[in-house]
């Protein structure tokens, strides 16, 4: 059974004052909230795209069409659903951005149990109708508000257009026009439609939202018998001092950074990216790993909030080069110096650290999202 999702994206939002479906939402346009989530649901085989006349030019190559609508909503779904290569036609209203997949599976299931399917939720407020004697108080608990996606076999929704005597505002009121049943389920407060300013501030709330992650990264290398390694601490030489040893230039200070960052973001650790069995990355500037974190962080949405390191060594002195460090950790980045700090301590003589014998570095990362 082929299953097919078409969103209505042809209105005109006369109520929003402005092309409310183009407008940016947390990146992309309103309109492609809805359609990617079809895209990712395992049971729908195809999107498609109704749009109106100045739209037809959209390069939309995921979609399975993309076709003129009609001059109202009715018209655009039975243009849809025409041309839908399906057994069942979902109609889904490109102004319902935030539409999941439990929703759509209740209509799926609903509609191979009955013929036609449609979400709703409770309505929460009080409500009252307006006429000539006053305004006459409805019975809540009996009130349903209507969502998308609704949906059908597809020979019930063109029986329901090609009988329809008026317009409807939904399918469901179309297949219960000509005496088929539907079936409601449960829909989803977040489905909400956008239809005035203050539903789209709203969703742009809510897009918004903050995820705040922390990652802790630690490392520690020995000093090298090598007198030609340089010691690199944070991206800064330390000219005439002893190196570290390690397979990659042993910035132990990057190292830590560079797991702090991966942890916070559930993405590994350094030795997962860059094994020290692997002999590319014999004696590479620990910067490499720095950008390629860098650039992992950006691809998944995150930003540094804040960088916090503490380095621990009986030598060399690092605090008289810690704007330095600071500076070039937040060059390589791209954030503010303000947001990285750097520490250093001994270990008061005590083990290894204490003994001179390496150097260790912590560092605490915060991702914002």
């Amino acid at each position: 059974m082929r299953i097919v999702a078409a969103v209505l994206a042809a209105g005109q939002s006369e109520r929003f004052g402005a092309d409310k479906l183009s407008v940016p939402l947390g990146g992309k346009p309103l309109w492609r909230w809805s359609f990617d989530t079809f895209l990712r649901h395992p049971r729908v085989d195809g999107v498609g795209l109704v749009v109106s006349e100045e739209k037809l030019d959209w390069h939309v190559p995921e979609a399975e069409f993309v076709i003129q609508g009609g001059s109202h909503r009715q018209e655009s779904s039975r243009l849809a659903v025409e041309r839908a290569e399906a057994d069942i036609v979902l109609l889904q209203d490109a102004a319902r951005p935030f539409v999941d997949e439990a929703v759509i599976t209740r209509v799926i299931e609903a509609v191979e149990r009955t013929g036609a399917a449609a979400p709703a939720v409770a309505v929460a407020d009080t409500l009252r109708i307006a006429s000539p004697a006053g305004y006459e108080l409805l019975d809540r608990s009996k009130t349903l508000a209507m969502q998308t996606p609704q949906g059908g076999r597809k020979e019930i929704l063109l029986e329901a257009h090609r009988r329809a005597a008026i317009v409807y505002t939904d399918e469901m009121a179309l297949v219960e026009a000509i005496g088929k049943p539907c079936e409601i389920v449960e829909g989803a407060l977040s489905n909400f439609k956008i239809t005035t300013q203050d539903d789209l501030e709203r969703a742009r709330a809510i897009v918004n939202r903050v995820e705040v992650r922390t990652g802790i990264g630690y490392d520690v290398h020995r000093f090298s018998s090598d007198p030609s390694r340089p010691l690199m601490l944070g991206g800064i030489e330390f000219a005439g001092h002893p190196g570290l040893e390690g397979h990659s230039d042993a910035d132990v200070v990057v190292h830590a950074v560079v797991d702090a960052l991966l942890g916070a973001a559930g993405l590994g650790d350094i030795g997962w990216h860059f094994p020290n069995t692997d002999p590319r990355w014999r004696g590479e500037p620990s910067a490499t790993f720095l950008a390629h974190a860098r650039d992992l962080l950006a691809d998944g949405g995150w930003s540094v909030s804040n960088l916090d390191i503490t380095m621990i060594a009986e030598s060399p002195r690092a605090m008289p080069k810690a704007a330095e460090i600071r500076a070039a950790l937040a060059a390589a980045l791209n954030v503010d110096p303000g947001r990285v700090n750097f520490k250093a301590t001994t270990n008061e003589g005590l083990g290894s650290l204490g003994r001179s014998e390496g150097i260790a570095a912590y560092a605490v990362a915060t991702l914002l999202r």
